[in-house]
């Protein structure tokens, strides 16, 4: 998982947005982890789970979302980060509306039989 966020790194700039879509445990924060560890971040990555969200100062800048403990976005902000920052948000589905799925790269994590699987859809240009 961790190399997998390491290559996406790669393809995001400022006002990139990531959706994480999966099951508890299924591996999203592992998943950040890599990508941000890729973008020069040593601290420890910890889910955002109980802060909402979490800034970090990497070029592109990265605000990682954890909604898993809320209804909604609304309220939180996000919108003051979506031109400037990749925006990486897992539990999209309490984002409705704050951006447009076929606008954003959407990772899509599952359990299988025999292990995990993951999708990784990027966004639709033009």
């Amino acid at each position: 998982m961790k190399a997998l966020g390491a290559s996406l790194a790669r393809e995001l700039q400022a006002g990139s947005v990531v959706l994480l879509s999966g099951p508890l445990g299924a591996g999203k924060t592992t998943f950040v982890r890599g990508l941000l560890e890729n973008l020069g971040v040593t601290e420890p990555i910890r889910s955002p789970t109980f802060n909402l969200l979490q800034a970090f100062d990497t070029r592109p800048p990265v605000l990682h979302v954890d909604l898993y403990r809320v209804a909604s976005h609304a309220g939180l902000g996000i919108e003051d980060y979506l031109d400037t920052y990749v925006v990486l948000i897992e539990w999209p589905d309490r984002a409705h509306g704050l951006v447009e799925d076929e606008a954003a790269w959407r990772v899509d994590i599952r359990f299988e039989p025999l292990g995990r699987s993951v999708q990784i859809i990027p966004p639709r240009r033009g």
